[in-house]
């Protein structure tokens, strides 16, 4: 059974850092009486759970109804790309698992490609957390469930049993060492925490090889690219086409659609620090298209626009739609009435260091958006082509990098002396993943089957 989470305050977790290490010690250690640590590994389909295809149809219902084909073709692909749609199907199935009650500013979509590499405003690479579509205050439990659940299903095909239990356990146990070593930081100096990969022994830990390294070092010597200007009656720089990915709008609605986004732009102006705001209005709203983003945000309204300066210099913003958290209807209601700012905000307190142009807006329809650049020297590890070895470092890392982002909004001394020192803990989120790793499997049969029935719609392939 859940345990009950502890008061918030203004939403947030509360901070029990100003209390004596010793009473925060023992309230680690109580939790064990609760909630043992042997418990993680539980898992059984309960005989009352919900179909995941009525959860998956359910939540398309506010999606843009005409990707929803394109959606539910990628999570056909494999129980790993089902994984990646069916964050709610998971948050569902978590909220009946155990749990301690302490809560962090949870990812909520916390599988191993939700990882990578970025710029960060003072232009190091840094490597964390990079999707938070459904981030929430929850517990921090589900968010290290999922991860080791996620290394379990992504390692199908490319190791044994014990190979994929083994990807869990590292992850795990990264998860309660690193937990301990911040427990043991001044505050400060866990606060400012981060993974940078900018030599190439750290990235190549991670998996990234060293061309991709210096090909995001040179974006970050030239973050600013000039581009290339079209002339149609006067400069008219536009966005490339490329269906079915990103795409503008039919040509008698483009005017519309453009004027529309243009006119939220002071709104997400104004959610962004006075020094931002400066530096953005340096650049004008030159063209905006539509953009198909990845699997679990498939059928959100999202597009690219494209800032330019009076020099010609190109800033690329991608806007999202933020919807309801996944973990609310079993963590409970976010503080912030508009998603794209709970987004926002929960990601600034996960993140060591965020993009410097993150804001929120209401989109033209009414939608809640955040917006953000599209890219800022980006690096995606390449995990489907990572050796075992490889491979086991880096669950080992993105369970490194986890802690690190709970221990930003939770107590990490609470938390250490509750996981403790033995392996119990690591190795009941080992048993969860491969339980969970054989109902994902299950899932995506039944995915298979509904396609097969018309229960619904798919696309052809993408081209």
């Amino acid at each position: 059974m859940t345990a009950t989470m502890e008061t918030l305050i203004d939403g947030l977790p509360p901070q029990t850092h100003t209390l004596p290490l010793q009473e925060r010690i023992a309230r680690g250690h109580a939790l064990r009486d609760n909630c043992p640590r042997k418990s993680h590994g539980e898992w059984t389909a309960p005989t009352d759970r919900r179909d995941p295809i009525a959860i998956l149809i359910e939540q398309g219902q506010t999606r843009l109804q005409d990707l929803l084909p394109l959606r539910y073709a990628r999570m056909t692909a494999s129980p790993f790309a089902f994984l990646r749609g069916a964050a709610a199907v998971m948050a569902a199935d978590l909220a009946a698992t155990p749990a301690t009650g302490l809560p962090v500013q949870a990812a909520g979509d916390c599988h191993c490609l939700n990882f990578g590499g970025f710029a960060t405003p003072e232009r190091r690479l840094a490597f964390d957390i990079n999707d938070f579509d459904e981030t929430a205050v929850a517990p921090w439990e589900w968010d290290v469930k999922r991860l080791a659940a996620s290394f379990a299903v992504a390692g199908h095909g490319l190791l044994d049993k014990d190979g994929r239990r083994d990807l869990a356990v590292a992850c795990a146990q990264a998860y309660r060492e690193t937990m301990t070593a911040v427990a043991a930081m001044p505050v400060l100096d866990a606060w400012y925490l981060a993974t940078t990969m900018d030599d190439k022994e750290v990235a190549a830990s991670i998996g990234v090889n060293a061309h991709t390294l210096e090909k995001a070092g040179n974006a970050l010597k030239h973050a600013v690219a000039m581009i290339s200007l079209k002339h149609s009656g006067g400069p008219t720089p536009r966005i490339d086409d490329q269906p079915p990915l990103v795409y503008h709008a039919p040509p008698a609605e483009a005017d519309a659609f453009k004027a529309a986004i243009e006119t939220k732009l002071e709104d997400y102006i104004a959610s962004l620090i006075p020094e931002r705001r400066t530096l953005l209005r340096r650049y004008r709203l030159a063209d905006v298209a539509y953009k198909v983003v990845g699997v679990g945000s498939v059928g959100t309204f999202c597009g690219v626009m494209l800032m330019v300066s009076g020099d010609g210099e190109g800033l690329y913003l991608q806007f999202k739609e933020a919807t309801q958290s996944v973990l609310e209807p079993y963590a409970g209601p976010c503080p912030h009435a508009h998603h794209g700012e709970r987004v926002v905000r929960g990601q600034h307190l996960l993140q060591a260091a965020s993009d410097i142009f993150l804001g929120f807006t209401t989109g033209p329809t009414g939608r809640h958006l955040y917006i953000r650049q599209l890219r800022d020297a980006k690096v995606k590890p390449q995990v489907e082509a990572m050796p075992p070895g490889q491979l086991r470092r880096y669950a080992a890392i993105c369970g490194e990098v986890l802690a690190r982002a709970h221990a930003r909004t939770g107590d990490a001394v609470v938390l250490s002396a509750y996981l403790g020192k033995s392996p119990a803990f690591d190795e009941a989120i080992g048993a969860f993943a491969m339980a969970y790793a054989k109902q994902t499997e299950l899932d995506h049969a039944a995915l298979l089957a509904a396609v097969k029935d018309g229960r619904v719609p798919v696309a052809g392939p993408e081209t």
